[in-house]
């Protein structure tokens, strides 16, 4: 019978561990047939059907990380009433395949689940084995008939004829056989009652060794399916971002600025480090052009000394593969990636194929772009916004060039010490070439993460993940409230994580939302929490720890925004007048690494309240895949109205996390310190303006518990 899952959600979970495959048959003799076994078929003796996980009929491979606990499925059934069993055949990179016997996940489904644990990196592939449980389909049929005085003997006897194949099946353990001997030998015994005679079978040894090796026929094997699994960080991190040119700039006594380099950046790092961040992301660190450039504001107006957009790749000193000389030399962005290394973040680097008017590209490969009928070269637009100081690239005019050069960027920042790379705008390029790009970089470096800034359509987004990158920007900052991140939420835990994995960010240099600007620092708090609990991924540019709420006029971004202009920010002066939201960062992260239900994105589950402001869901995680040998379960509690107190009962389905239905578990808030004895329903009162977010750890009452 069907299980609760360790998720808590349709998938469903055997008490029978993996086991082993051995090299000879575990069964009873019988043919193994294929999803096409004979001329014409298309499905093998019992068909298999709709295998998860795997992207567009195989189209690409699923993909996972290390430690990620993955739900398997597949449709499976056979003609008329008798039993089938069902299960799934994993092999991980270079090592033995385990079975891992699957449960129907509802009654009249025909579809059956489990979940596994992967442990390494590399390609994983499975396949589901289905049979016909002839055990299972005679107990089955014992349990009604003998009881009824129906065939009891010829019961008896189909069963001891089944137990006695067993027995002689050498590939079996000895002990299984001879557990299988002596209970056909109780069946068959006509001195005893049928009662005692049928109890041979509900022994627990006897029930274990069949689950083992079950009596199967039939056996019919899918097709094989493939799934990457990368490193955690592919998955899981905690992301930051500054501006290194802002980090240490002074004004000098003219009033112009000396720019910050990666000396005085590098100073920032144990802060950022002390917040519980582990990837440092940085904005193009190249030389930036002079023609066209912006000044403060995106303003056409540049006076002498504005810095311009990092994005504005390309100068007399170089492109891609050159570093701002404001910046210093690739010596000082090497004791930079060693000084964030010492503090266990790792440096993502911003990849942005596209040029400034001054980059080497437009005189030596005029062809990368699209030339108009007026002989100018076309500037990169978004109506009705225009970035006359970028050049986008034309992929069609010389797609074997631009191939070859990405490819050699890539690589030469992969050989300076980068592993990640933020991709700005992929949605923007062909879907083929970052399809081959990220190919051609992983089959060498496997262990290099591309994180996609696409905020285009749902369909688009979904392709690049499916295509290689390991995570994508979301529009979770456009998602406030209840109902919506409800079902933003659930989508990313059960529709799209086989290829899309969110990097939550809260906010960018581009992205100031209506919600922070008049939400005060309780909305801060709100999407800080919201981002750092629901996704093992998140991330903040600075700036939202000094609660930056200011919006330029008539966009949907800070004034005086740091993509043009230098933005010093004095942290402790902000921490010491309780301005900043520092310590609640850090308490998020410090969460999130000490819980590892928050380092998965499969497990989330939405519960109820009676508010429309109140969103509420959990994470679980099964003691097997904890590594403390404890499950671990957290219920969020979150009043999404930055301006109210809201009171409310909130309605959970306990058993998502572990917890039968009747029964009652203490509640230790992460955040206040307080702690509580719940049940399945409760009544709350989040005050935005003191503590917006329950972050609740779940701890079930001893069986004695008063």
């Amino acid at each position: 019978m069907a299980t609760l899952s360790r998720y808590g959600r349709g998938v469903a979970k055997t008490a029978t561990k993996k086991t082993t495959l051995p090299t000879a048959s575990s069964s009873a003799p019988t043919a193994v047939s294929t999803a096409a076994s004979s001329a014409g078929a298309s499905v093998g003796r019992i068909p298999i059907l709709d295998l998860s996980p795997q992207l567009n009929d195989n189209l690409w491979p699923a993909r996972a990380f290390v430690g990620e606990v993955v739900p398997f499925a597949a449709t499976a059934f056979r003609e008329g009433h008798d039993l089938i069993g069902v299960e799934l055949q994993l092999t991980a990179p270079g090592t033995s395949t385990t079975r891992h016997p699957m449960a129907l996940q509802a009654d009249g489904t025909d579809r059956y689940g489990t979940e596994a644990q992967l442990g390494a990196a590399g390609r994983w592939t499975y396949r589901v084995r289905a049979y016909a449980d002839d055990f299972a389909t005679w107990e089955h049929n014992a349990a009604i008939k003998i009881p009824a005085g129906i065939d009891v003997e010829l019961m008896f006897e189909i069963g001891g004829a089944l137990l006695r194949q067993a027995s002689a099946d050498t590939a079996r353990p000895l002990a299984a056989r001879r557990l299988f001997k002596a209970a056909a030998a109780t069946l068959a015994d006509t001195t005893k009652p049928a009662t005692e005679r049928l109890l041979a079978v509900a022994d627990a040894a006897l029930r274990q060794a069949i689950a083992a090796h079950p009596l199967a026929g039939l056996a019919t094997l899918s097709a094989e399916r493939t799934i990457i699994v990368e490193r955690t960080r592919a998955g899981v991190g905690s992301w930051y971002e500054f501006f290194p040119r802002s980090e240490g700039a002074v004004r000098r006594p003219d009033g112009s600025w000396q720019s910050g380099t990666f000396r005085t950046a590098a100073k920032r790092l144990p802060a950022v480090a002390a917040m519980g961040f582990d990837v440092l992301y940085l904005p193009p660190i190249h030389p930036i052009g002079q023609s066209w450039r912006k000044g403060p504001n995106n303003s056409l107006e540049v006076a002498p000394g504005d810095p311009g957009s990092p994005w504005a790749i390309g100068s007399k000193d170089g492109g891609h593969d050159a570093i701002h000389p404001d910046l210093g030399t690739v010596a000082d962005f090497t004791f930079f990636l060693k000084t964030a290394a010492s503090h266990g973040i790792e440096v993502a680097l911003d990849f942005a194929l596209q040029a400034s008017p001054d980059h080497p590209w437009v005189q030596e490969h005029p062809e990368w772009f699209t030339t108009l009928p007026d002989g100018t070269i076309a500037y990169a637009e978004n109506p009705p916004k225009k970035y006359q100081d970028i050049y986008p690239i034309n992929f069609d005019n010389d797609p074997a060039g631009i191939r070859a050069e990405a490819l050699r960027l890539v690589r030469y920042w992969i050989s300076v010490g980068v592993r990640i790379f933020r991709v700005d705008n992929p949605h923007t390029k062909p879907l083929d070439f970052w399809e081959w790009l990220i190919g051609e970089v992983n089959a060498s470096d496997p262990d290099v993460v591309f994180l996609a800034e696409a905020f285009t359509r749902p369909a688009l987004m979904q392709a690049l993940g499916k295509v290689g990158f390991q995570q994508s920007y979301t529009y979770f900052t456009w998602r406030n409230t209840k109902i919506e991140l409800e079902e933003f939420f659930d989508g990313l835990a059960t529709d799209t994580p086989d290829f899309l994995r969110p990097n939550l960010f809260v906010n960018t240099p581009d992205i100031l939302t209506e919600y922070l600007q008049f939400g005060g620092p309780a909305a801060f708090k709100i999407r800080a929490a919201l981002a750092a609990t629901a996704a093992p991924t998140w991330g903040v540019y600075a700036g939202f720890d000094l609660f930056e709420n200011v919006a330029r006029p008539g966009a949907e971004e800070s004034i005086d925004n740091e993509k043009y202009e230098y933005r010093p920010r004095d942290w402790s002066k902000a921490e010491e007048l309780g301005k900043s939201l520092a310590p609640y960062l850090t308490l998020l992260n410090r969460i999130r690494a000490d819980h590892p239900a928050l380092g998965q994105l499969r497990n989330l589950d939405i519960h109820a309240s009676d508010d429309d402001s109140i969103l509420v869901y959990s994470k679980y995680l099964d003691a097997a895949y904890t590594g403390t040998g404890q499950a671990d379960a957290l219920i969020i509690v979150a009043n999404v109205d930055p301006h109210s107190v809201r009171q409310t009962v909130v309605h959970l389905d306990v058993t998502r996390f572990g917890i039968a239905r009747g029964d009652t578990f203490d509640v230790h808030d992460l955040v206040s310190g307080a702690t509580w004895t719940w049940s399945a329903d409760n009544f709350v009162r989040l005050d935005a303006f003191s503590e917006p977010v329950h972050i609740l750890h779940v701890t079930p009452h001893d069986p004695g518990h008063a």
